[in-house]
């Protein structure tokens, strides 16, 4: 079978690929371009692990084929932090102790990072509403949106 050849952005920089037609884009991230921040929690788009944006979108990466990242731009948690220093969202998740297992963490940031881009502000309800497509087993809930309140605020400056 032939290979496609994808070129894109991701996290900013400029990525080139071969992937087969029915390849993910999660399988292409993980396996292809060794980013492994992204879960496979389930394959079928219902737990969230694997959450991205695909041109400021946000996406489960395992119902994206790898072609379809051509020409788009890509974020994954990789891109979240700036070198060393970790995006507010990431250090109030330490803060708030928002984490255990880690297999939903990465797609619960991407996702809390998306809405903050659409909506600095938002209410506890808003929150828990854009993160219900993200499922934890481990932690419940209430540390988690506490952390995106709390990370929303200190990057308003409030």
């Amino acid at each position: 079978m032939a290979k496609y050849h994808v070129t894109t952005t991701i996290n900013g920089d400029a990525v080139e690929f071969l992937c087969e037609p029915e390849q993910t884009l999660l399988d292409v991230l993980r396996d292809e371009l060794y980013l492994t921040g992204s879960k496979e929690g389930c394959a079928t788009g219902d737990c969230g692990a694997c959450s991205i944006t695909l041109d400021g979108r946000l996406v489960c990466s395992c119902l994206v084929l790898g072609v379809e990242a051509e020409g788009r731009n890509v974020e994954t948690i990789e891109g979240m932090a700036d070198g060393d220093k970790l995006h507010p969202l990431q250090q109030k998740f330490l803060d708030h102790a928002a984490l255990q297992c880690g297999v939903c963490t990465p797609g619960v940031l991407v996702a809390a990072k998306s809405l903050l881009e659409k909506n600095p502000d938002p209410s506890e309800t808003e929150v828990r509403y854009w993160l219900a497509g993200n499922l934890c087993r481990c932690t419940g809930y209430d540390k988690i949106v506490r952390a995106v309140l709390d990370a929303a605020a200190e990057m308003r400056g409030a």
